[in-house]
């Protein structure tokens, strides 16, 4: 068991921790770190573990093992193994971090804008997309991008708080996703809230995010695409709309 650091502090980007173990697939075990596992459409984090000589062991995934619980530090091809036991600074890239932050923020944004069933999503450093069960094909991009950016603009906290199972269960509309539950079992949902006590948004979310709306930056809807007789997807992107 890893004890996940960036549930409870999206911002901390390094860390000491300690080897715990060695999985025969190369995977690298702590007892506590701050880098994501890919999850809930998020890329798990890259970056490197520092030894006490100074040398580095360079990450280039993180993945979650047979249950959350277990976080997988993967090692890039030809680097050194740590010990079992061995303490490491562990240090994630932190601007490829911080953009994925600020892009998952925009997606939760999206889903304000668009209060439909989520068929899926992807969060991307350059451009993210978010599936709709929408039938209407209409929807604009200028007028979808505006409606975000007044969100963004708004400059609205974004924050986390706990519930328990039976908590979500009495809240069922907070589920915004249309095939994905979450995890269940645990004794505790995270939320993930944006506005004054969560007034703007609150859904279920494991991932990571920026600490106010104004964070995320200049957005915009680069493409909607047709994905069947009611699907729709929205592709975001960073900067102002092209002219």
């Amino acid at each position: 068991m890893t004890l996940p650091l960036f549930r409870d502090d999206a911002y901390l980007s390094t860390v000491e921790a300690s080897v715990t173990g060695l999985r025969e697939d190369g995977g690298i075990l702590l007892d506590r770190t701050v880098f994501y596992a890919t999850s809930g459409g998020q890329p798990g984090d890259t970056g490197h573990f520092e030894r006490q000589d100074g040398s580095v062991i360079r990450i280039a995934a993180t993945l979650t093992g047979e249950t959350k619980d277990v976080i997988v530090h993967l090692p890039a091809e030809g680097q050194p193994m740590p010990a079992i036991g061995e303490p490491l600074v562990l240090h994630i890239d932190w601007k490829r971090r911080y953009r994925l932050m600020r892009m998952h923020t925009a997606c939760h944004i999206l889903s304000v804008v668009l209060p439909y069933p989520i068929t899926g999503a992807s969060v991307g450093e350059e451009e993210s997309r978010v599936d709709f069960d929408l039938t209407d094909a209409s929807a604009d991009k200028a007028e979808v991008t505006e409606r975000m950016m007044a969100i963004v603009s708004a400059n609205h906290p974004v924050f986390t708080r706990w519930i328990t199972d039976a908590e979500l269960d009495a809240n069922p509309g907070l589920v915004k996703s249309a095939n994905v539950r979450p995890p269940r079992g645990l004794g505790q949902i995270r939320l993930v809230c944006i506005g004054e006590d969560g007034a703007v948004d609150t859904q279920p979310c494991g991932g990571t995010h920026v600490s106010e709306t104004q964070e995320v930056g200049e957005i915009h809807i680069s493409k909607v695409e047709k994905k069947g007789r009611e699907n729709r997807r929205f592709r975001i992107r960073f900067g102002p709309m092209p002219g």
